[in-house]
């Protein structure tokens, strides 16, 4: 099976990054999965805590612009309406999706806000992202 899958949002730093770790460890084998933002910032660190949670390792991750992940993608899914609005036109040979989510790093009240908005994010993620790879026959099958 192969497919390419890209997740895109603003700074590549928590949304996308997230999505890149979790469908890497959910795609079947053949799934080349990665991640971009309209702009390069860096992976935050929050982003990589929530991760390590669920025991996936993201911090070798980098974030990079759209102009750095050559090639056609079979999926493009951008996971908020910045990266929508900014990328109207960035192809998928198969399927574009919008999925939107707020930015987990703005979420006020300091650092332990922070991290439940991220872990919430990442779960909604993973359940989302299990339904759909199930639905498009993507899904990495349990042994």
């Amino acid at each position: 099976m192969s497919a390419r899958i890209l997740f895109v949002c603003s700074f590549n730093s928590a949304r996308s990054q997230m999505a890149e770790g979790l469908a890497r460890t959910l795609a079947a084998p053949g799934v080349e999965v990665a991640s971009a933002g309209t702009h390069a910032t860096r992976v935050s660190p929050f982003a990589i805590e929530a991760l390590r949670e669920r025991g996936l390792d993201i911090s070798a991750q980098f974030s990079k612009t759209i102009t750095q992940v050559p090639g056609e993608f079979d999926y493009v899914i951008t996971l908020c309406d910045e990266a929508d609005r900014e990328c109207p036109h960035l192809p998928a040979r198969k399927q574009r999706l919008h999925w939107s989510y707020p930015d987990p790093a703005r979420a006020p009240g300091g650092d332990e806000a922070v991290r439940r908005a991220f872990a919430e994010v990442r779960d909604h993620l993973e359940q989302r992202l299990r339904g759909w790879l199930a639905a498009e026959g993507l899904l990495r099958q349990e042994k």
